[in-house]
């Protein structure tokens, strides 16, 4: 309980006191998106590393040389089994570029914060609006093509189950539009860390994170395109059972 007291009182007076930087790149982004990104990745991922410092927890990543072999300003599209808020918190710590992430429109309810998470690149999605959940995969596919990498969590909820939750594709074209490489990422235990406990705590875990080689769907037939979507969930599957070894 104490360790999530610290880091509320963290997490307030960071958004907070701190928003005046927030106006500093909303000014740079205005000049150089590019720029505004990479500034913001910095800048927040220092703040989510106090964060995970303060929760205690050790982040086992695996896969990382896969990630090197992609250059840094080239934009990802990273699709992964979803868990728990940290799963954004922590991949903003341990990948090697700007990334952001499609969030759910209702990010946008939430005073102050959705100007950070607009800062790194977050794109928000109306999951009711048809039309407007298209602009939205389409403005993904341009960020990309700029050079920011995207999260993109296809389960659509966080899911605490071993089963993984049907993936929505809508998202996955938009590798293909910007010819951008895929990597999946596998997630274990992050939940651990905040939503499984009762009452609510932040517990020291031993968390693993890995990434998968990258895929270039723009390189591909649509018929192969398609099969390699849909062995999406069995590839994360796989990947999340080998952490159990």
């Amino acid at each position: 309980m104490i360790r999530l007291v610290i880091a509320a009182i963290y997490t307030f007076l960071s958004v907070v006191l701190l928003f005046p930087y927030h106006i500093y790149l909303w000014f740079v982004s205005k000049k150089d998106k590019y720029k505004g990104w990479y500034k913001s990745w910095k800048f927040v991922g220092r703040f989510f590393k106090g964060l995970i410092k303060i929760a205690g927890t050790k982040v086992e990543v695996r896969g990382a040389e896969n990630l090197a072999k992609i250059p840094k300003e080239q934009g990802i599209l990273f699709i992964g089994n979803h868990r728990s808020f940290f799963d954004i918190i922590i991949l903003q710590t341990i990948v090697d570029r700007p990334t952001g992430f499609i969030a759910k429109s209702d990010f946008k309810k939430i005073p102050l914060f959705k100007h950070w998470v607009t800062d790194i690149g977050a794109i928000f999605l109306d999951r009711k609006n048809v039309r407007a959940g298209l602009e939205t995969m389409n403005q993904g596919a341009k960020y990309m093509e700029m050079g920011l990498s995207i999260g993109l969590y296809p389960e659509g909820t966080r899911n605490h189950t071993d089963t993984l939750l049907p993936f929505k594709k809508g998202g996955y074209r938009m590798a293909k539009n910007a010819k951008s490489p895929i990597m999946l990422v596998a997630a274990t235990g992050f939940d651990d860390i905040l939503e499984n406990n009762k009452p609510p705590a932040l517990r020291k875990r031993h968390v693993i994170v890995e990434f998968s080689e990258p895929m270039y769907p723009d390189r591909m037939e649509k018929v192969e395109c398609n099969k390699l979507y849909e062995e999406f969930p069995e590839r994360i599957q796989k990947m999340l059972d080998s952490h159990k070894k």
